[in-house]
This record gives C-alpha cells, sequence and structure tokens, in this order.
C-alpha cells in the first residue's frame, strides 16, 4: 500500500470514530472511556494539537477540541456530560494518571 493510500484510510478511519463518539455515541461520557479505554475525546483533541504542531501550525486548545467535538467544548459539555461520582472520579484519576504523559 502506497503512502497516500495509507493516510486516506487512516482519515476516514479517523472520521468514523470522530461519528461514532460525537454522534452515534454522545451518551459515551469521557470519564469511561479514559477508564476503560486510557483515552477520551479530549485526548484526541489533544493529539491533534499535537499533529498540526508538528506540521508548524498553531492551535489553541480549545480550537483542537472544537475541531474534535464539532461545536465549542462548553456547548458539547452542556449537551452531553453527566456527573461523575466519586468512585468514577477515583477511578478517571488513576486512568488519566497511567496514561497522560507528564500528567500523571
Amino acid at each position: 500500500m502506497d503512502d497516500q493510500t495509507r493516510t486516506e484510510l487512516e482519515a476516514a478511519t479517523f472520521r468514523a470514530l470522530m461519528h461514532h463518539l460525537l454522534e452515534a455515541r454522545p451518551d459515551v461520557q469521557n470519564i469511561d472511556l479514559m477508564t476503560l479505554a486510557g483515552f477520551c475525546r479530549n485526548c484526541l483533541s489533544r493529539w491533534y494539537q499535537e499533529a498540526a504542531a508538528e506540521k508548524g501550525i498553531t492551535l489553541t486548545k480549545d480550537a483542537a477540541r472544537e475541531q474534535v467535538y464539532g461545536m465549542p467544548y462548553a456547548d458539547w459539555v452542556a449537551a452531553n456530560q453527566t456527573e461523575a461520582g466519586p468512585e468514577k472520579q477515583a477511578a478517571f484519576r488513576d486512568a488519566f494518571a497511567q496514561n497522560v504523559p507528564g500528567k500523571g
């Protein structure tokens, strides 16, 4: 497979993942994603921002989040995020420490 085709397939896969997380399953909470999978939508936005920086593109945290969430982050939170109890918060802290380099 040539590099261009691989890049196109990876981009299509990313778009499918984003559609799934934002359209098909916005009910899945970031805290649950992080606890179970070691990443969440905010991680995706950070990776997006880091990829932009590697290409010399300056992208703010808010702009990267808007790319990933499809809307301003605060709007997505208001529409989709639910309160997490102490057990979920503790599990999240552990997963965050294990999975986010330099933050644990």
